[in-house]
């Protein structure tokens, strides 16, 4: 079987919690007998046998990025002859598959990371491109002989959003963690490094600078925390330069207040980020909109207790009172994922935070629990088996028809 897989992101140029899911969906996939899988890719050449990457096409450097996309996708499709099924990541590669199987009369398979309709502050960042690109995954979706979501709350997100697709082709497959690279490390010389004092309890976010990602709320949650807590804020990859401008703003007045706020913005080795989050009391995950969360399973997987908003698929990794704290929200229903009564849910956050870090054993507890269950339930080598099936059952669904 051969399978071509187009995604933006692949390593080296990884950015976000899709590009880290198709690279070690790759990895897995190659070790399942009788599956080629070849990846399709944006961006500078690989130094990767099976993989191809495609720059931007030098006629559209001018053009919107939507339309820079497009340009991409069409050169990716033109090479996909000869695969027995497209398998595309987001809907900056969608197009490509869609086109693909247009073209090739092979199946296109969706996996599901985020959704065009439930991200509307993208109009900010892409202004007419968000249009383009909400019209891509709609025609996408609704037209792949499969989707995948990484969660049952996607999958509930993915009919809800696009009522038209049969549900029966929607399958939820989980994302996964590679549990050998990211385990506990100590090393307190990389937090010295960072300004991080490693004797003192410590907060950290992992995530981009995103409506999504509930940054501005975390922040304000914060100042509850008590005087000797630490602040490890790894942030970066601004959507905007006026979000930017707003959690700087927050970051500033944190640190008029209080010592020990460490903001990193640049992106660090996966070593370094391991052991910040090894040294930390607790992980902390405020988003407002989360498919699933790969950096939830990152940091159980380093042996840290996490604090996550009970959104979208958190609730499928995060156990509440067993791998971490799960904070209630009420959310407007208008895509934005915005709080009902905003106050409140920093209240409930900051609840959550100071009870995390006030009992450091219990804290500790729950990490190793949070071990426990990525290795257990999120291994990439189950994912890759169940994505197969999928593949297989699309197959025979297509054959038949």
């Amino acid at each position: 079987m051969r399978i071509d897989v187009l995604t933006k992101e692949y390593p080296p140029a990884i950015y976000g919690g899709a590009g880290v899911h198709a690279a070690e969906l790759v990895r897995a996939l190659r070790e399942v007998a009788d599956t080629d899988v070849r990846v399709r890719c944006f961006g500078a050449e690989r130094d990767e046998e099976g993989t191809t990457a495609y720059p931007d096409l030098a006629e559209l450097s001018d053009a919107n990025g939507a339309l820079q996309t497009m340009g991409v996708d069409l050169a990716i499709a033109a090479d996909t002859e000869g695969a027995d099924l497209v398998h595309s990541h987001t809907w900056y590669a969608n197009f490509a598959g869609h086109v693909a199987s247009l073209l090739g009369g092979m199946p296109h398979v969706i996996t599901a990371h985020s959704l065009e309709p439930l991200r509307p502050w993208k109009a900010e960042q892409l202004g007419g491109g968000y249009r383009v690109s909400s019209w891509i995954e709609k025609t996408a979706y609704e037209a792949a002989a499969g989707v995948i979501a990484v969660s049952d709350g996607m999958r509930k997100d993915i009919l809800r959003s696009y009522p038209d697709i049969d549900e029966a082709k929607v399958h939820v497959v989980h994302n996964g963690i590679d549990s050998e690279l990211w385990s506990r490390v100590e090393d307190p010389d990389v937090l010295r490094k960072h300004g991080v004092d490693p004797d003192r309890p410590a907060v950290i976010f992992v995530g981009r600078i995103t409506r999504q990602k509930g940054l501005p709320y975390f922040l304000r949650a914060a100042r509850a925390l008590p005087p000797e807590v630490q602040l490890i804020l790894c942030a970066g990859a601004p959507d905007t330069p006026e979000i930017k401008a707003e959690v700087k703003g927050l970051i500033d007045e944190l640190k008029a207040e209080r010592d020990g706020v460490v903001w990193i913005g640049e992106m660090l080795p996966r070593h370094e980020v391991i052991a910040l989050l090894s040294g930390s009391t607790v992980f902390a995950c405020p988003s407002v909109y989360e498919p699933l969360g790969i950096v939830n399973l990152e940091a159980m997987a380093c042996e840290v207790a996490v604090v996550a908003t009970a959104t979208g698929g958190i609730p499928e990794v995060v156990v509440d009172g067993e791998t971490g704290w799960l904070v209630p929200i009420e959310q407007v229903q208008d895509g934005t994922g915005t709080p009902v009564d905003p106050e409140k849910f920093v209240k409930d956050l900051g609840d959550a935070l100071v009870e995390a870090v006030s009992d450091e054993e219990r804290a500790r507890e729950y990490g190793r629990a949070g071990r426990e269950r990525a290795v257990e339930h999120f291994s990439w080598a189950a994912i890759a088996e169940r994505t197969r099936k999928v593949y297989e059952e699309v197959l025979r669904g297509w054959a038949a028809k």
